[in-house]
């Protein structure tokens, strides 16, 4: 009757699960010195020295996909990764660096996984990845090229490569003209990593993006009053920095074109007759100069209107 008892229960765990596929894996496939694994290890190895590099990616695969806990399982993942990378299988290669980096974080090939995941990544990056055995290059799409920097970043967000890859993203983005995406990347690399050589860059191609909008686009003087506290605030985080005197130029320019703007504001309303209006942007100009050829013609507008 007792045997009885124990079988029951694993009837109904094979009638539940409906299948072979299903079941989880048994306790043997578990154990870290698998017989089976190192007998798949040794024919995907024999496979690899005598050049068939399909048959040996297959082999390695079914090791660190179907034996994960086995010994043998990360080293199998790292030797697949590499075959695929000389492959010209760069973004199989990616994910399964990728899969080692994420499963097995306490292997002895971390590190040189990591390393070499980061280097495709920046490559891709550059546009400057294998595409086939030919040696084919091929540019990636935006959306993959991020991804891939921001698993990087993912994978080591406290050393000095998250910085860089965060510091890409917003390249790539500018690049692009996604330049809202760029600056919060820009941001977060300031915010994530602010003692980084990347960190004061950032905060600098924060203005200039928001200059070249000013420049560009519609709401110019919203523009240029946030592009001024960008480079306000590179002069305040990074005071040593040596693009200082360039964010201080900057400032004063954004400052004279602000002014020019304002006066331009006066004019249009002028223009339409508002006459309220125009006064208002003519003593604003005049307000804040004390002197120069825009003062003076806002103060001779303010003059002819009637009003100081």
């Amino acid at each position: 009757m007792r045997q009885i008892l124990l079988v029951l229960p694993a009837a109904a765990l094979l009638s539940a699960c409906g299948g072979d596929s299903e079941l989880p894996p048994m306790v043997g496939a578990g154990a870290a010195d698998n017989p089976r694994a190192e007998a798949l290890f040794q024919e995907a190895k024999a496979a690899d020295d005598a050049g068939k590099s399909g048959k040996a990616i297959k082999i390695y695969d079914e090791i660190a996909d179907e034996i994960p806990y086995a010994d043998r399982a990360p080293e199998a993942r790292f030797r697949q990764a590499q075959l695929l990378e000389q492959e010209g299988e760069t973004l199989d290669a990616f994910e399964a660096y990728q899969d080692l980096l994420t499963k097995r974080q306490g292997s002895g090939f971390y590190k040189q996984a990591f390393d070499r995941q980061s280097s495709m990544a920046f490559a891709a990056a550059d546009g400057q990845i294998r595409n086939s055995f030919l040696g084919l290059k091929s540019k990636l799409s935006v959306n993959k090229m991020t991804e891939m920097l921001s698993q990087v970043a993912g994978n080591a967000p406290r050393s000095p490569v998250a910085a860089k890859a965060g510091y890409r993203i917003g390249e790539i983005y500018a690049s692009d003209g996604e330049t809202a995406k760029a600056v919060r990347a820009y941001q977060a690399v300031v915010e994530n990593y602010p003692t980084s050589p990347e960190a004061p860059e950032a905060q600098f191609r924060i203005g200039e993006i928001l200059l070249e909008e000013a420049r560009d686009g519609n709401q110019d003087q919203a523009n240029l009053a946030r592009a001024k506290e960008a480079f306000e605030d590179y002069l305040s985080q990074f005071p040593g920095h040596k693009r200082a005197g360039e964010a201080r130029q900057k400032i004063s320019n954004i400052g004279g074109r602000d002014l020019q703007n304002t006066y331009e504001i006066g004019q249009f309303y002028e223009k339409k007759g508002d006459i309220g209006s125009a006064k208002y942007y003519y003593q604003e100009v005049v307000r804040k100069t004390k002197s120069g050829e825009l003062h003076d013609k806002a103060q001779a507008r303010l003059s002819a209107l009637g009003g100081n």
